[in-house]
């Protein structure tokens, strides 16, 4: 008997190969130049990343989000840059600076991730209104660390090669993002912890009689969140040598975007990693579009706001669903199925 395809999944490949064959079309070639290839997925990890955070929070239900996840990443970079140039200096120590840094960026993520698990879970609170006050919270620690510009981070060559570097001829920060990817794709599907997540999403009732700690499932959902804006923040400095406090405006739209796109439901209870990491690539593949045609900034969010409205409208309604059954109906009408032979 065969399994039937997932249509979440089947509709992101399309579109992924619709924007590819388009924007190959428009540029005359000039887009799938392998330059231009590699630059893309150099900036894709920062983006998958930040949506992998909002993925888990929303698929714990309850409403769950994580709308701090750039302003943790800020603020991860910015206080990792200040507390170890501090302490390391760059020129002398490079391999030391690169490994302080990433480990101070990521235990801040960490951190910042379990506050929010700890105000969610413990006192109740309504994770986006949690979460909104957070990222205010966040985006202020790293102004009053920075004084307001951008903070410097130092020219280590390791911590340059992992946002600039290749690994034949691949991008050695989607490496670690799609590594990243498999772990957590791997622990929501096969470990306990990812079954009882979805089940929390799915049936907070049911996740109750079962006898887990959801307290504690909620604050390492948000602690992972918050490590993944660690790591983001790793990226982010290793590619652009600098940090700041307001980096990245529109990448918490953006994160929210590929998630929903990749059928992550606000209910909760759902989530594929398969279809987040094609959702990021589609996203990705359309903005640098957008960039070869050389659209406004202003309209770009304004589409991925459109875009957002969207999905949402036909993920509650579950349009996709019925528009597939139209189509098999269709189908079935123009092609009926062949008469039963009879036996003599």
């Amino acid at each position: 008997m065969q399994s039937k395809a997932d249509p979440q999944l089947v509709f992101l490949i399309g579109i992924n190969l619709l924007v590819l064959l388009s924007a190959s079309v428009l540029s005359k070639g000039a887009f799938i130049d392998p330059y231009n290839l590699q630059s893309m997925a150099s900036q894709l990890p920062e983006l998958g990343l930040l949506a992998i955070g909002v993925m888990l929070a929303m698929s714990s239900g309850n409403g769950g989000i994580d709308l701090s996840g750039i302003a943790l990443a800020n603020l991860s970079g910015v206080f990792s840059a200040t507390v170890v140039a501090a302490f390391v200096n760059v020129e002398e120590a490079p391999l030391l600076f690169t490994l302080a840094f990433a480990g101070v960026a990521i235990c801040t993520g960490l951190v910042g991730g379990v506050v929010n698990g700890l105000l969610i879970a413990r006192l109740g609170l309504t994770p986006i209104l949690c979460t909104l006050g957070t990222q205010l919270l966040f985006t202020g620690l790293a102004v009053v660390l920075s004084g307001g510009p951008s903070v410097r981070v130092g020219n280590a060559d390791l911590l340059m090669e992992i946002g600039n570097g290749l690994w034949l001829g691949v991008p050695i920060s989607f490496l670690i993002f799609l590594l990243i990817a498999l772990l957590v794709g791997a622990v929501l599907k096969y470990s306990p912890f990812g079954i009882r997540l979805f089940l929390m999403g799915t049936n907070p009732k049911a996740a109750r009689f079962a006898g887990f700690a959801q307290e504690r499932l909620l604050i390492t959902t948000y602690a992972l969140c918050g490590t993944m804006a660690g790591v983001a923040a790793v990226l982010i400095a290793s590619r652009n040598v600098n940090v700041k406090w307001d980096y990245g405006q529109s990448y918490l739209l953006i994160a929210i975007l590929i998630t929903v796109m990749a059928g992550v439901k606000p209910e909760g209870g759902y989530g594929r990693m398969t279809c987040l990491f094609l959702s990021t690539t589609a996203l990705q593949l359309l903005s640098s579009m957008l960039n070869f045609l050389d659209v406004s900034n202003f309209f770009r969010d304004c589409a991925w706001g459109a875009l957002l409205l969207i999905f949402l409208a036909f993920g509650r309604y579950e349009l996709f669903a019925k528009a597939r059954e139209k189509g098999l109906q269709f189908i079935s009408w123009v092609r009926p199925p062949p008469a039963p032979k009879s036996h003599s």
